[in-house]
């Protein structure tokens, strides 16, 4: 039956008769619904029958794509082919299918195929837009740009929209009640999802996202140059007018408002980041600035996007696109964890720049860190950086000294309790433990004078700073219990993301940080000996930093800890005291040198040392000459004198002179260490007078290293070091390879070339010399730990050497072994000490390794 029907629907009976009647079909026929061509006795069903062909014949569409030209001139192009004219035989058969007071109606009201809105739908809707539009569309989208296929896309939906809702709103909703506005609703409902579904969303949606993007990007200004109110306004319009018409073609819906929440936050971070990224000025206003401009700007383009969209068919899309105050609120607290992501990725550049004012960074932070996730992304985040930037073998200590610095400033700043400093500070104290120079440097920035300008590059200032600006001692570990403090009012419990062993710092405590970086006492205090040695030795008496820094670690360590260098101040201070006493006695001239007045003798003052108290000092010894030695046995006598029972021992090596040359052309006066003294005095010829004053004769004087080692019984290597200090003073040049000769004027040529590149030839070699001598340090007068070693591993050499000759190869553990049995007083060095003592040897050509088992070389 549904076959015939159908067939009859699309090849019009040419008489009444050859239409079949079902038999089953009852008889319900009516005046008022009467069909024209057929009898007004004929069965309901072939004038139902007869309605549906006339119905669906005039409501069918050309078989060819939708125009888009719908302006007026447009419209009128529509009239004929798309727009048809209805006569009143059309009328009726519509109104017999669909009003629900006729019989036909009522014949197939349960039979949803025989629906004309469903037919509608599904055979010009699909049909049509299936067959025809969306091909076009689609090639649009292939071949175009986002900006015009976005254009061509709305205008092609636009128009086949406008196209297939004409008939329907003009023939057939007004024969339903109210309208038909349900039925409307529904059909336009559903020719929007698919219209939406029917195309590539993934492509659609990036045409959207781009044009969204482009157009946020010129109406809140991101697009680096401002625009005028005018453009501004037409961007406005244009951005309004797409989304009224994305809304009315179905691309309105969660899709389009998804790619517009991501655009926004796209927006939103661009702002940050091209507004205040590297603004770290204090005060900031940044966050009020920022609050601002979401209210003002960004949130104002929010809205005017959905009210754009709430033109929905139902009262649910208003609802869906209103912004409310607390919508706003929370746009702004989301800008500022966004400006805290960049402040939180700015965080090691802003602690490098501290020193030039970028507190206002930490401000930001400040109101970012509220949240425990906020706190960990921020150490977690921080940590890495660190890691990654800073704690690399290819960085230098005192940068990472100094690093360390600016962060406990930063972070007492951020977070005054001290949670987010012990988080980020644990893996850089780890880091500075397991380097060698860390407490050298530490002690030697306590000590360091941060105006004297030749100090050593490995000194920080900001903690010689900090050492001035301390005015009073600060607590020992041992009495940090401030939470026991049952007097203190203020006291507030731990904060809850403290860690287990978290101590609540009193104050900014930088140097109480470097101190206790080391897991004990005594690395730091021995350190700390042999830099205070080395001080005293070179400094005058003048030592209020020494003393200062003195009672700060006593007060921490305790006094047990610091006797020792508590002796060695002492010894030098009493020094001066005896040294007066035995210069008065012994006749020894007294006072400070005068250049205009030189004396005819020199003068000799002695610095007297506890040796059990002092660190390993060097102790070279070499001829000095002869007017220095008898000084000294005059002030030996004087000492034993004055203290009987004891006896002095001098170090040559570890004593300064102040030498005076006098040149044929010039006069050289230089403080100098005691080796370097002995050396120049050696090119002093025969007939010159044994004063301190050197008259160098018109022959200049030309002496090797192996003639000076000998002459003076000085190792070669302190030879070396003071022939290259006088080369770099001009007062001696290397005539020869190891052969240097007193410069007894210098020419112009010679002063010159001095400021000039040392590449040239002639007496530029004498500039290159001395600038390669300027370079030098002079030698320490503590010794190192490994000379110290080195010294005493020369000791056990002997014992090896022994037990090898006598008992064959052994391997590494039964040497060490055997050494705990046989050395008095026990084998005070591991095996990593002696394994790479051993090596050197074999370097050396000494012994050789086979198997694992050491054996004298043969």
């Amino acid at each position: 039956m549904n076959q015939s029907r159908i067939f009859a629907a699309v090849f019009a009976p040419s008489t009444v008769a050859s239409i079949p009647t079902p038999a089953a079909t009852p008889d319900l026929g009516s005046a008022e619904f009467e069909i024209p061509g057929i009898e007004s006795g004929a069965p309901e069903q072939i004038q139902w029958d007869r309605a549906w062909h006339t119905a669906t014949t005039f409501l069918s569409l050309p078989k060819e794509p939708t125009p888009t030209i719908l302006d007026e001139e447009g419209v009128e192009l529509l009239n004929g082919k798309w727009y048809k004219q209805c006569n009143a035989e059309t009328i009726r058969a519509i109104r017999y299918l669909v009003a629900r007071d006729s019989p036909g109606y009522r014949l197939r009201r349960y039979q949803k195929q025989d629906d004309l809105l469903q037919w509608y739908f599904e055979e010009v809707g699909q049909r049509h837009f299936m067959t025809y539009v969306r091909p076009t569309v689609l090639e649009s989208i292939r071949d175009g740009n986002f900006a015009y296929a976005l254009s061509d896309v709305l205008r092609y939906l636009n128009a086949a929209e406008f196209i297939y809702m004409h008939n329907l709103e003009r023939y057939i909703l007004p024969i339903l009640p109210n309208n038909g506005k349900p039925e409307r609703d529904q059909f336009l409902s559903r020719l929007q999802g698919l219209f939406a579904y029917s195309l590539p969303q993934q492509k659609i949606g990036e045409y959207i996202g781009e044009f969204l993007r482009q157009h946020a990007k010129g109406t809140l200004g991101l697009v680096g140059q401002s625009f005028a109110e005018k453009k501004v306004a037409a961007l406005r319009e244009n951005t309004r007018q797409v989304v009224s018409r994305l809304q009315a073609t179905g691309l309105g819906g969660p899709q389009f408002q998804q790619r517009f929440a991501e655009v926004m936050s796209e927006m939103l971070l661009l702002h940050i980041e091209q507004t205040y990224s590297g603004q770290w000025s204090s005060p900031s206003n940044v966050i009020d600035h920022l609050r601002d401009w979401v209210e003002n700007h960004f949130a104002r383009f929010i809205v005017e996007v959905l009210a754009s969209l709430a033109t929905g068919p139902t009262p649910q899309a208003k609802n869906d696109t209103h912004v409310s105050l607390a919508d706003v609120e929370k746009w702004q607290e989301m800008a500022i964890n966004r400006l805290g992501g960049l402040r939180t990725d700015e965080l090691f550049n802003v602690i490098v720049e501290w020193e030039n004012d970028s507190k206002g960074a930490i401000e930001d932070l400040k109101r970012y860190v509220t949240t425990t996730t906020s706190r960990t992304h921020l150490t977690t985040s921080f940590s890495e950086v660190v890691s990654r930037r800073l704690l690399q073998p290819g960085a230098a200590t005192t940068e990472i000294l100094q690093m360390y610095i600016s962060i406990i400033r930063a972070f007492t700043l951020l977070d005054p309790k001290g949670v987010l400093l012990d988080r980020v500070a644990r893996p850089i104290r780890r880091y500075l433990r397991d380097r060698d120079d860390s407490v050298t440097i530490v002690v030697g920035s306590l000590l360091a004078d941060p105006e004297d300008e030749s100090a050593d590059a490995d000194i920080l200032i900001d903690l010689a700073i900090e050492m001035n600006m301390t005015t009073t001692l600060l607590e020992g570990d041992e009495d940090d219990d401030g939470e026991l403090d049952w007097d203190d009012m203020d006291w507030m419990p731990d904060p809850i993301d403290a860690g287990p062993d978290y101590k609540k710092p009193k104050r900014l405590d930088i140097i109480g940080s470097l101190i206790s970086l080391f897991d004990t006492k005594d690395i730091f205090v021995k350190e700390f000996q042999n830099v205070l040695g080395e001080r005293l030795l070179k400094k005058d008496y003048k030592f209020d930093k020494e003393i200062r820094v003195l009672e700060l670690l006593k007060h921490r360590f305790g006094e047990p800890a610091l006797q020792a260098c508590e002796i060695m101040l002492r010894d030098i201070v009493d020094s001066r005291r005896v040294d007066t006493v035995i210069c008065h006695d012994q006749n020894l001239q007294t006072g400070t040198f005068d250049n205009s007045t030189a004396s005819s003798e020199p003068k000799l003052h002695a610095r007297i040392l506890s040796h059990l108290f002092w660190p390993s000092l060097h102790s070279e010894n070499f001829n000095l000459p002869p007017q220095i030695s008898a000084l000294q046995a005059r002030y030996a006598t004087g000492f034993e004198t004055l203290k009987q029972s004891r006896k002095l021992t001098w170090l040559n090596a570890l004593g300064q002179a102040t030498v005076h040359l006098e040149l044929e052309d010039r006069v050289v006066v230089e403080d100098v260490q005691t080796w370097q003294a002995a050396v120049i005095y050696a090119f002093q010829t025969d007939d010159g007078n044994d004063t301190e004053t050197m008259d160098v004769e018109a022959t200049p004087v030309t002496k090797t290293v192996p003639q000076l080692s000998a002459e003076l019984e000085m190792s070669e290597s302190l030879v070396v070091n003071a022939l290259t200090f006088w080369v770099g003073k001009l007062v001696l040049r290397e005539v020869a390879p190891g052969a240097y000769q007193v410069l007894e004027t210098l020419s112009p040529t010679d002063l010159d070339s001095s400021f000039s590149d040392p590449s040239h030839v002639g007496h530029s070699t004498v500039a290159a010399a001395a600038a390669a001598a300027a370079t030098s340090a002079p030698a320490p007068a503590v010794r190192s730990e490994e000379e110290v070693m080195m010294e005493k591993m020369e000791v056990f050499w002997h014992f090896v050497l022994g037990m090898l000759t006598n008992q064959g190869p052994m391997p590494l553990q039964r040497i060490v072994m055997m050494l705990k049995v046989v050395v008095p007083g026990g084998f005070p060095f591991g095996n990593e000490e002696l394994k790479e003592f051993l090596e050197g040897r074999v370097k050396e050509g000494k012994l050789e390794v086979a198997g694992g088992n050491y054996k004298i070389k043969s």
